[in-house]
């Protein structure tokens, strides 16, 4: 253990890892500042070079884009009420009426440091409850893998979005596309129609391209913004500004927050837009100024800052543990994890711990960076936020479509990439979740390849799913997930019809 933590961290410190995470947190810092540029964007865009990066040196460049992407979509919030990320939404509450009154500044400073510590909060529950979980997960057979990744995706298709049946039928689309391409136990084609192209399957990066990028370049290109005209703020200093955080006002909502954050994290498939809403009316509700919050303080804008970069440490803990990506950035990682032919789960702390310990303290590395660079950048990113929408997506569509040739040198990638946006944008225009299809994508060959071992471990009697507690309990809470917003429903409109 003690060799792997050596080894891992001094991949995560060496020059090449500490130049990745920099290069890292400044793409996430422009990614997130920029509105309508998703932090999983800029990962989808970089994801690339994972064919080309060793392992660890990758893992810091993503910590770092992460960990920075969380934290760059305050910027514009508070100075322009322009939410850089869906879940900066909440910073602007406070932090916009802070920036009218003249003190732009605090509340930039508020955000930064509550982002480092929210992050760095997390980031102990992560190193205290991954290993532990993953020990317990080591005993897990095929009928319990298939039952937890089975979850994963009905917790992410039943509760990511307002409608559960669209959030299903896109999961189901997504495992779908999977059956292309070679049975993984008998060796024959499938769906191919004779083409060569498909007998390795659809590839997930350039889908996951698509299925991003494309509706939002679509979008943005219709857009007849002209840029921004920022007000005028004084960079704030780095450390003369740690007096902010201080109070028990403080320390609370931001170790209220964190543990809000971390805990949704957790949940496969909530996400950071939940939490800092949840944490901010959480803290609100304990907090002596309750009245206050809206008009502009600073605990309004710790709350879901420190919640927002809690998701990051959290959300960790089930992608790492058991291979089901906690929310949309996670899966962009756990994508990236199977580029490079290693398999998150519980494995993956006994075959690769030296890259465990380096995602470990990277994670740190990139929290720290990310807080030094939040401050020292502030001007830059302020300049960037000018650049008008016309400029800016032709140059990310280059960039996509790069990205999905360079991967196996092949146009059929990029056409991929293409018919995968086409279906994306169809999805956003009917209402239909990208997310679960997503997680489709990327789950979809081991969810059939682990339900198939099982029935040959059953030798064909698919009770083999109930007589194991853990799969027979993951089955159970799936069905309930599916269950009970139904069964809710109809006992609503049965208590209608007795009313009226």
């Amino acid at each position: 253990m003690l060799d792997a933590l050596l080894s891992g961290a001094s991949q995560a410190l060496s020059w090449q890892g500490l130049l990745a995470s920099v290069l890292g947190v400044v793409i996430g810092l422009a990614a997130s500042a920029l509105p309508g540029v998703t932090v999983s964007l800029g990962m989808i865009l970089v994801l690339p070079l994972s064919f080309v990066l060793p392992p660890a040196v990758t893992w810091s460049m993503f910590l770092g884009l992460y960990a920075a992407g969380m934290t760059g979509g305050s910027f514009t919030a508070i100075l322009l009420n322009i939410p850089g990320t869906p879940s900066a939404s909440a910073t602007g509450i406070d932090g916009y009426k802070m920036a009218q009154r003249g003190e732009a500044g605090a509340a930039l400073a508020v955000s930064i440091w509550g982002s480092f510590l929210g992050g760095i909060i997390s980031w102990l529950c992560l190193v205290l409850i991954a290993p532990p979980l993953a020990r317990v997960a080591l005993s897990f057979g095929a009928p319990e893998l298939f039952a937890i990744i089975l979850f994963g995706l009905t917790i992410i298709s039943t509760f990511s979005q307002r409608s559960m049946l669209k959030g299903i039928l896109a999961g189901i689309l997504g495992l779908l596309v999977t059956t292309i391409g070679m049975d993984p136990i008998t060796g024959t084609t499938r769906f191919t129609f004779d083409y060569v192209s498909l007998q390795g399957g659809v590839s997930f990066l350039p889908a996951m391209v698509g299925l991003f990028a494309l509706p939002q370049i679509l979008s943005g290109l219709s857009t007849r913004a002209q840029g921004f005209a920022l007000p005028p703020t004084a960079r704030p200093k780095m450390f003369g500004t740690l007096r902010l955080m201080r109070g028990w006002e403080m320390i609370k909502a931001l170790l209220v927050s964190s543990g809000i954050g971390t805990t949704i994290g957790i949940i496969p498939g909530v996400g950071a837009p939940v939490a800092v809403f949840v944490a901010y009316e959480y803290v609100k509700r304990l907090s002596r100024r309750a009245k206050r919050f809206g008009t502009g303080i600073p605990e309004g804008v710790v709350a879901p800052e420190a919640a927002n970069n809690a998701v990051s440490g959290g959300a960790m803990v089930p992608m790492l543990t058991l291979g089901i990506p906690g929310d949309t950035v996670t899966a962009v990682l756990l994508g990236a994890f199977l580029i490079q032919g290693i398999q998150p789960g519980p494995t993956l702390f006994q075959n690769h711990p030296d890259l465990v310990y380096a995602i470990f303290v990277g994670l740190l590395v990139a929290n720290v960076i990310s807080m030094i660079l939040s401050f020292w950048s502030l001007p830059i990113m302020l300049w960037a936020s000018r650049v008008r929408p016309q400029t800016l997506w032709p140059l990310v569509a280059v960039m996509c479509i790069v990205g999905s040739y360079s991967l196996r040198n092949s146009v059929f990638d990029a056409w991929v990439m293409l018919v995968f946006g086409i279906i994306g944008t169809l999805m956003n225009r009917f209402g239909l979740p990208v997310v679960p299809m997503v997680l489709g994508l990327v789950l979809g060959a081991d969810l059939e390849e682990y339900f198939r071992m099982s029935l040959l471990i059953g030798r064909g009697d698919a009770t083999v799913f109930f007589t194991r507690p853990v799969s027979l309990g993951f089955i159970l809470i799936s069905i309930g997930l599916v269950v009970w917003p139904l069964l809710r429903l109809v006992l609503r409109q049965r208590r209608r019809r007795l009313a009226s």
